[in-house]
């Protein structure tokens, strides 16, 4: 990177998007970030012994943090429409991973849940993930550590992603996707 934002002013970078410097920098980091983050999901899903897509892991861990819940929560969750959610879930039902129910307080309504082989599976994959992370982060100084949690929490707030509690305070030592 080497260069400082305090001290030098943004240049438009050319094109017709007006990106500074700065910002493509910054936009190039977390998009080498994210390729990271889904391949470690990725050999996390592909070490377990279900057909399951990062799509339905998706899915899956919202019903870990979330469920019971309607479907229509759940697509919002994924930002899908409700018929590529029940898509997804015909599908985890089909492996047993998620069951329907009738919502006990409107008959009318099914509500959505992991079954306990959905929950095991969702824990194998997060911990592998958390694993493989830890390994990382154990390469980093302390200062490192700070500045990378720092950048990350201002990442995920200015996305409006929900925060999620620190692993050590997590049960069974789980944190979110």
């Amino acid at each position: 990177m080497g260069h400082d934002a305090q001290t030098e002013p943004s240049r438009p970078i050319g094109g017709q998007d007006g990106l500074s410097r700065d910002t493509t920098e910054v936009v190039s980091a977390v998009m080498t970030a994210s390729r990271l983050f889904v391949a470690l999901s990725a050999r996390a899903v592909a070490g377990v012994d279900a057909p399951l897509s990062l799509p339905q892991l998706r899915a899956l861990v919202v019903l870990q943090n979330q469920g019971p819940i309607k479907l229509a929560v759940l697509a919002g969750a994924l930002a899908v429409n409700p018929s590529t959610a029940m898509r997804t879930v015909d599908k985890l039902e089909g492996l047993r991973l998620v069951d329907r129910q009738t919502n006990p307080v409107n008959r009318r309504e099914v509500v959505l849940r992991l079954t306990p082989q959905g929950d095991r599976l969702v824990d194998q994959v997060l911990t592998h993930r958390h694993r493989e992370i830890a390994k990382i982060v154990a390469r980093l100084s302390p200062d490192q550590r700070s500045t990378l949690v720092q950048a990350l929490h201002t990442l995920v707030t200015a996305a409006d992603e929900p925060a999620l509690e620190p692993f050590l305070d997590m049960p069974n030592g789980i944190a979110g996707t």
